[in-house]
């Protein structure tokens, strides 16, 4: 743990972001089975997954890989795009997931 609180809230807020990106995600059964399809995972394994340094990153990641989904993403939650992509950065995120699929 960082002895700077505010590094501290950054890295809970970051992974907050996260965290309610699949959220987001998982309410859209279309975007859900996507998001399997692309990351390899499926239903009976994403909670075993989820406990694995990078998944929250690659939760970001997927969104970054596809604008329209981003955009969606942050229009239904009113985030600025921008906060999205530094949450990702700051969680390890370099290569987007390809959403073209």
């Amino acid at each position: 743990m960082s002895s700077n609180p505010n590094d501290f809230n950054n890295e809970a807020e970051t992974q907050t972001r996260a965290i309610d990106a699949l959220t987001w995600i998982a309410a859209d059964g279309e975007m859900m089975s996507r998001f399997l399809a692309i990351s390899g995972l499926s239903i009976d394994n994403l909670r075993e997954a989820s406990s694995e340094p990078g998944f929250l990153a690659g939760v970001l990641g997927f969104l970054m890989g596809h604008e329209p989904t981003l955009l969606a993403y942050c229009n239904d939650r009113d985030v600025d795009p921008q906060a999205v992509e530094d949450a990702w950065r700051a969680l390890g995120g370099d290569t987007p997931f390809d959403g073209s699929i």
